[in-house]
């Protein structure tokens, strides 16, 4: 079955008639055609699929090649989803529930059909990958890792970590990337002791360690790494704190199995640091699911995760870290597939300490 004929069959079984599809991704994961969030919706009842938008994508719409997607062009957007759940006899139409307010407001304005929200109903059908959304994922991930090696030739003293961060955004677009998931962390010295801190005007020093984290979409999909770099000598806790971190990574890894709980997970790899005196220092989860968003379900798997239980090829990050205010921090993050066969890692960058310049 293709992906809207799975979610049309469930429709009975949800008791709704239709359902109403806004998400962008959730769009692009259904029918293949890339409709911005704001510029129209998909409309799925048990025998249609009819996408709605105005007339800017008359033509993209006209060109795009598909047995089960129709189109709609108009300005009213809601007025005609209404006349068309009318004319469908739809009479219990589901939503996203991530819609924002203002749009609640204007279905329970103008539909006649009784509306239902629903939480992450695409969003569960995206969390198992297919095939070809692995390869995808897996040419995401090996453009990172050439990013990475080319941020490696170009970082030196006296740079700030914006400018190397516009040189890294360069090369990806220039060599497949279509944008960045999100903003680039570059964060060197005691700015990599903030999980999130983004590129600045810092200079990158000798002594530094540096945090890079970041994430592209090829071909639709966002591979998501981080890794950890120095520049000349560092502080010798960081180089400790760098091998408790790959070590703590490396043992998540090693437990990934269909069926292992997030919680679970978690706890290899941060009793590990908490053992080693950081425990206080590892501050977020250990990761998130990927695809085509930088974060899918699960959204975060940490100490509390009981109910977050893996499947076969699901794509998650692993990205345990350790960070020392004044000093610096150190992160590494990996993309793992979750086979019955074992972890499959995406990443191919390498793991182990590199110092720049040394």
């Amino acid at each position: 079955m293709t992906r809207i004929e799975r979610l049309q069959k469930r429709l009975p079984k949800l008791y709704i008639d239709a359902f109403l599809v806004t998400n962008h991704e959730n769009i692009l994961y259904l029918t293949g055609f890339d409709l911005l969030e704001g510029d129209g919706y998909l409309l799925i009842t048990q025998n249609n699929a009819i996408i709605v938008s105005d007339d800017r994508y008359e033509l993209a719409l006209e060109g795009f090649d598909s047995d089960e997607v129709v189109a709609t062009i108009t300005w009213d957007y809601y007025g005609d989803l209404n006349r068309i759940c009318q004319a469908l006899k739809v009479t219990v139409l589901g939503y996203e529930d991530t819609i924002p307010y203002r749009l609640y407001d204007v279905l329970d304005e103008v539909m006649v059909a009784d509306i239902v929200p629903f939480t992450n109903l695409i969003e569960k059908m995206r969390l198992v990958k297919d095939s070809t959304e692995l390869v995808k994922l897996q040419r995401a991930a090996d453009l990172q890792a050439q990013g990475y090696q080319y941020v490696l030739e170009q970082v030196h003293p006296g740079m700030t970590e914006r400018h190397l961060a516009n040189q890294l955004d360069f090369w990806m677009k220039e060599h497949g990337a279509s944008g960045a998931s999100f903003p680039t962390i570059m964060a060197s010295g005691e700015n990599s002791a903030k999980p999130h801190a983004t590129a600045g005007s810092r200079v990158i020093s000798d002594g530094d360690v540096v945090t890079l984290d970041f994430g592209y979409f090829v071909d639709g999909y966002t591979a998501d790494m981080t890794r950890t770099f120095a520049v000349g000598s560092i502080d010798p806790e960081l180089r400790d704190i760098y091998e408790i971190v790959n070590t703590a990574r490396q043992q998540v890894i090693d437990h990934i199995k269909v069926g292992e709980h997030g919680d679970v997970l978690d706890s290899v790899g941060r009793q590990l640091i908490d053992q080693a005196g950081y425990g206080d220092e590892f501050n977020h989860g250990m990761g998130h699911g990927i695809g085509l968003a930088v974060h899918e379900l699960p959204a975060s798997y940490g100490p509390g995760a009981t109910d977050v239980k893996l499947h076969n090829n699901e794509v998650i990050t692993v990205e345990p870290g350790v960070y020392i205010p004044e000093i610096g921090g150190v992160r590494i993050e990996d993309d793992v597939v979750v086979t019955h066969g074992g972890p499959r890692v995406l990443t191919t960058a390498p793991t182990d300490l590199i110092i720049v310049g040394d």
